[in-house]
């Protein structure tokens, strides 16, 4: 099918017809009960948390080092780092708490110490190899993918800056599973977030993942990136309505849409999943970043996907 400006129009009608009778539709009723039951995943994440981590370090291999031993174990470090992130509170007051729960713990530490962690190159390899347990029962094969900004500073927040300066902002990018609400692949990037979800893309590659489908925002409407999925991938996208240029890429994605415009529209607006747990995450761990190196920022950021995956429970309505 050649794709031409008329066939465009003909689907922007379509899918705008669709999107009205999907927004009269009644509200599904939510599942509470069903809620409460898979609250307990939840608990059971938390409980086994430090086991969990105790594999991710038995899984590498990092020679002795000269030099003063680390006060704190490695396995210890990381449960720090990922206790601190949860609360989202300033390194001095995570102090403060370190030394009231000393009798807990069993340790003290200053804030300088909780600040070096971000940049702790064994905690980051934990942190990834946590990652990758936390994901490998969700076997991910329906995809939505999105991008949002975290502010550098508490004067801005990203949803009411309209012009979104890089100097303001940092960018991610979170590839996220529909069957689970687990974050699969994530990027970051202090340029732009085009460039956060080629990253993105990269980690996917990465792990060896090729979806079955995928949705992404209008704003990743182009055939480059059509390009970079496989042919085994079913692409929602929809073009942006001044696109010129569509080629064969295009083809049979509109095709597709044509064919049945409801399910196209069901199955696209499904991405608002990517919104929800970006709303989730902010509201739970904060929407600015406090750090000032880049890799700490990076390192911050991908810890609010772990624990974004510690807490996920993905309920859809009855």
């Amino acid at each position: 099918m050649q794709v031409t400006q008329q066939t465009m129009r003909i689907m922007y009608e379509l899918l705008d017809e669709v999107r009205i009778e999907l927004s009269q539709e009644p509200p599904k009723q939510y599942p509470y009960a069903e809620w409460e039951k898979k609250r307990k995943m939840i608990k059971e994440k938390l409980r086994d948390l430090p086991k969990t981590i105790e594999r991710s370090v038995k899984m590498l291999h990092i020679p002795k080092s000269v030099g003063r031993p680390k006060a704190l174990d490695l396995e210890t470090r990381t449960l720090l780092f990922l206790f601190s992130r949860m609360l989202e509170k300033s390194n001095r007051f995570m102090e403060d708490i370190v030394v009231f729960f000393q009798p807990l713990f069993g340790f003290q530490v200053s804030y300088k110490t909780i600040e070096r962690l971000y940049s702790d190159e064994e905690v980051k390899l934990v942190l990834w190899n946590l990652h990758s347990i936390l994901i490998e029962e969700s076997q991910p094969e329906n995809l939505s993918g999105d991008g949002t900004g975290y502010s550098i500073s508490i004067k801005n927040h990203y949803r009411s800056d309209p012009k979104k300066k890089a100097k303001k902002f940092r960018y991610v990018f979170r590839i996220i599973d529909l069957d689970s609400g687990m974050y699969i692949a994530y990027g970051y990037s202090h340029k732009s977030e085009m460039d956060a979800f080629k990253k993105a893309m990269k980690m996917l590659l990465m792990l060896n993942v090729i979806p079955n489908s995928i949705r992404l925002d209008k704003y990743y409407s182009s055939r480059k990136i059509i390009r970079m999925f496989d042919e085994k991938t079913t692409i929602f996208l929809i073009p942006k309505k001044n696109t010129r240029k569509f080629g064969n890429e295009w083809a049979r994605i509109i095709n597709r849409c044509l064919m049945d415009p409801l399910e196209y529209a069901n199955q696209y607006y499904k991405r608002n999943l990517s919104e929800s747990g970006f709303s989730a995450d902010k509201r739970r761990f904060g929407w600015h970043i406090r750090q000032i190196r880049e890799d700490r920022r990076e390192n911050a950021l991908f810890t609010i996907g772990i624990l974004h995956n510690i807490f996920s429970v993905r309920m859809k309505p009855g």
